[in-house]
């Protein structure tokens, strides 16, 4: 560990190692100059081009959330300086928003929750009704229903499903990124098109109408988080993994791979996968959805088998190639149906 005298002044010059030791308090980050600004800014002209005179405030935290009960937005530190949108994708494998378009999703999403909030949308009956009560305890994890069409589909992993709160996050999202005309093409017959039409009428009635909360009060800003960066994404990590049973693919391994003699003098499986792995998980999780990091445990459970079986390529590396993606799919697939599928909150 580095010593706080070692270090230079400039965090930005530090490296990985050297940074996690960093506390998120002692980041001292500012929106003002944040690559966010003109997201926010983004966010807020669409407000107001559906006639909304409500804008949220926004503060840096450690992740995004809106907090019950109040009409602003807590972004995360790391889209706050490309230093630390690096370090995020070397300890999480990917950056959630970090795409302008992935952005801007989650900035509609969050904005739900803050209108909401700020006209205190849920003590209304219909609302209560259509979406449920907000008082509804909140769950840890949520198992989805990826066919269900009583949902709309606005960000990865169902995550309407998740609680009533982000079903109206969701569809109040759905509503600020598309016009009636395509929201209603692409919902035509699912029962989720009633939750859309009623967000619009509700929109409608209280554009140009001043927020009934105007609170700016923030909660877990940056300046007042102590732990260190090594100590958050420690956290973080144990919070969005997971396990899959490693002997469970020994079957379809063998398939792909092979252990028998004949096959002995060609490359490992191990120094196969550890080639391709980067390229595959990214594959993977484009088309199931599913969090690279939660991919990369079963890969690493892969790994794991593949190295007590001792498999070797049985064929040629752009065919192993080709069959390992869609085994992964698969699995990856399967589990997601199941209904053993768990999404962390």
């Amino acid at each position: 560990m580095t010593s706080p005298d070692a270090r230079p002044t400039d965090w930005t010059q530090l490296s990985d190692e050297e940074l996690l030791d960093l506390r998120l308090c002692d980041l001292r980050l500012s929106l003002r100059t944040s690559p966010l600004k003109e997201r926010i800014g983004r966010l807020r002209a669409e407000l107001h081009a559906r006639g909304l005179r409500f804008e949220p405030h926004f503060w840096i935290s450690d992740e995004w959330f809106t907090p019950d009960g109040v009409p602003g937005i807590a972004v995360p530190f790391y889209l706050a300086h490309p230093r630390l949108t690096r370090l995020e994708l070397n300890q999480m494998l990917e950056v959630e928003g970090g795409t302008e378009e992935w952005c801007m999703k989650i900035l509609r999403h969050e904005a739900g929750h803050a209108v909401d909030n700020a006209y205190l949308l849920r003590r209304r009956r219909e609302r209560q009704r259509l979406f449920g009560r907000s008082s509804t305890r909140y769950p840890e994890i949520y198992r989805p229903r990826p066919y269900s069409k009583r949902f709309v589909i606005h960000l990865d992993h169902w995550y309407a499903q998740a609680h009533p709160d982000e079903d109206f996050a969701e569809t109040f999202a759905t509503w600020l990124t598309h016009p009636p005309e395509v929201w209603r093409q692409r919902y035509a017959g699912w029962p989720a098109l009633r939750k859309l039409e009623y967000v619009h009428a509700l929109m409608q009635e209280i554009a140009g109408r001043e927020p009934l909360v105007r609170s700016h009060r923030r909660v877990e800003p940056l300046e007042t988080l102590a732990k260190t960066l090594r100590e958050h994404y420690r956290q973080r990590r144990e919070h969005y993994g997971v396990t899959f049973p490693a002997e469970a693919y020994d079957h379809d391994l063998r398939r792909l791979f092979s252990d028998r003699p004949e096959h002995q003098h060609h490359a490992s499986a191990l120094r196969f996968l550890r080639r391709y792995r980067r390229e595959v998980r990214r594959t993977v999780a484009q088309w199931t959805g599913a969090y690279q990091y939660a991919i990369d445990q079963v890969l690493s459970d892969i790994v794991s088998r593949c190295r007590a079986l001792n498999l070797r390529l049985a064929g040629t590396e752009e065919q192993a190639k080709r069959d390992f993606a869609v085994l992964l799919t698969v699995h990856t697939m399967n589990f997601l149906h199941s209904g053993g599928y768990e999404v962390a909150l």
